[in-house]
């Protein structure tokens, strides 16, 4: 499948206004432009309804990076985005790039926070949003754990005001639980979007691709005991995931993570004197983010040599060189963007060929890859995983 035209960009100026006649304003503009198609509901994951009177066409992003997800889903992207935050500028320098090349408006879209900080709801209201998509972090204060049974998670500061000021918000995730929350936060972008049939073919791929993962059986005592090393070199030694994101593609890839028998939360650090005493099959390192300052160059524009160099240089640089995964050519690098993206399909299949690789015959990451850039307005071009002896 090749990948999508680019649409016209559609693009308006953002003045300033009263909070209260943000909402009105706005979709007086959207009706005085002709924008098209009915009104779309949906239930976001916090089981709240969110209705648009017609698909979304302004967006502010509290997660910049969800501009990947958008990629998979419309021709245009850049031309929905707004205001963001600036984690993707920050945190995928490279995929940025690529996007840029493509969508140079993008170096005009308003920087509304960056990091973890949060968004300050004036600024929001200011672009006239027809929609403001939250992460489930972003949307209850940085709330990480679930609600009571029987009760509803607290609103956070930012989604009380934007609400009360008449903005739409809808929360998707694709970080906390990906292998429970990523389809139907597919579903929800799709509709609010306009672009239901595109992320319907997605889902049926994403859903045919996981279901062969799921049927890779693999006994308790034959699952490595793998260390996922996260933001190798570019952090004190050793970060890594403790029960989510990495630790249930882990899981799913027939391994088991050392790092949750240790850490209780989503991520946290393990001591080095843990990682050199704990006896593990498997080192996988994840990089992107900090290549070229320490750690592992992995991502858009980055080839393969330079990708095995780059995690060479920081296993002996961090003195890992002599773990007996290493000796024993065991050792990886996986591009970090998998965490918050429908893109981790390609991480679990790459981590079970590397744990199992007598088993996965059938299970192509690069076909995969793909299909996936199929779906794309910019594809995914680079090294995306690498191994430290080439097989």
């Amino acid at each position: 499948m090749r990948p999508l035209r680019r649409r016209t960009a559609l693009t308006l100026a953002a003045g300033l206004v009263a909070p209260g006649a943000v909402w009105a304003q706005g979709q007086a503009e959207s009706e005085a432009l002709g924008q098209s198609g009915g009104a779309v509901t949906v239930r976001d994951l916090l089981g709240r309804t969110v209705t648009l009177p017609r698909p979304a066409q302004r967006l502010v992003l509290g997660a910049g990076r969800y501009l990947g997800v958008l990629n998979l889903l419309h021709p245009d992207p850049a031309s929905l985005v707004v205001g963001w935050n600036d984690d993707l500028r920050r945190g995928q320098p490279g995929e940025y790039e690529a996007f840029r090349r493509r969508f140079p408006t993008l170096d005009a879209v308003p920087m509304l926070s960056r990091g973890n900080e949060p968004m300050h709801a004036e600024a929001v209201l200011a672009l006239r949003p027809d929609l403001v998509v939250l992460t489930r972090s972003a949307a209850l204060d940085g709330q990480l754990q679930a609600p009571a049974p029987g009760t509803q998670p607290s609103a956070g500061t930012l989604m009380r005001t934007l609400e009360a000021a008449g903005v739409p918000v809808v929360v998707v995730d694709f970080f906390q639980q990906p292998l429970t929350d990523t389809q139907p936060s597919l579903a929800i972008l799709g509709r609010l979007l306009g672009r239901e049939d595109q992320a319907s073919r997605l889902l049926a791929f994403y859903r045919t691709r996981l279901e062969r993962l799921r049927k890779l059986s693999v006994p308790a005592q034959d699952m490595p005991a793998v260390m996922m090393h996260a933001h190798a070199g570019g952090l004190d030694c050793c970060y890594s995931p403790g029960r989510g994101t990495f630790n249930e593609f882990i899981a799913m890839a027939g391994g088991h993570n050392i790092g949750a028998d240790k850490l209780p939360g989503v991520v946290g650090q393990l001591g080095l004197e843990y990682v050199l005493t704990r006896k593990f099959e498997v080192y996988v390192a994840t990089g992107g983010p900090y290549g070229g300052r320490g750690g592992v160059s992995l991502g858009a524009g980055i080839t393969e040599a330079a990708a095995r160099d780059s995690l060479a240089q920081m296993l002996r640089t961090q003195r890992l060189d002599g773990l007996a995964a290493v000796r024993n050519g065991r050792a990886h690098a996986i591009w970090h963007g998998f965490n918050d993206s429908p893109a981790h399909l390609l991480a679990i299949e790459v981590l079970a060929r590397w744990f199992h690789p007598g088993q996965t015959r059938d299970i192509d990451p690069a076909a995969t890859l793909e299909t996936l850039n199929g779906f794309a307005a910019v594809p995914m071009e680079g090294t995306y995983w690498v191994d430290l002896t080439p097989s």
